[in-house]
């Protein structure tokens, strides 16, 4: 099994790929966390319409892998953290009680892992 991990702030792009889930996840927090120290945005202004940092997506952490596996983490101008699921479909992974977005992350991705 393998487990890419790609990485989105501004113009650049990493990738990495890993052989199991837990050294994925780990990469995946390790990166959102060093990028959550230095990127930030400023509201966008365009006349019409007005995007708040907290709207925005700073950076952006793919993880890919094996039966489909497509989760994640957004970063936003604000430096909130946002876990998600899916791809097209992105569905936002609701953190619980004192549970952080990458604990929640590794609550979903471990619940429905299946197989060996």
């Amino acid at each position: 099994m393998d487990y890419a991990l790609t990485v989105r702030a501004g113009s650049r792009v990493e990738r990495a790929h890993f052989a199991d889930l837990d050294a994925a996840l780990d990469a995946l927090e390790t990166e959102v966390r060093a990028l959550g120290q230095t990127e930030r945005r400023q509201t966008v202004d365009l006349r019409y319409r007005e995007f708040a940092p907290v709207a925005q997506v700073a950076a952006r952490a793919e993880l890919a892998g094996p039966r489909g596996l497509r989760a994640g983490l957004d970063l936003r101008g604000d430096g909130s953290v946002e876990a998600f699921t899916g791809r097209l479909r992105r569905r936002v992974v609701e953190a619980r009680d004192g549970e952080t977005p990458y604990e929640a992350l590794r609550r979903v991705l471990y619940s429905t892992r299946a197989g060996p």
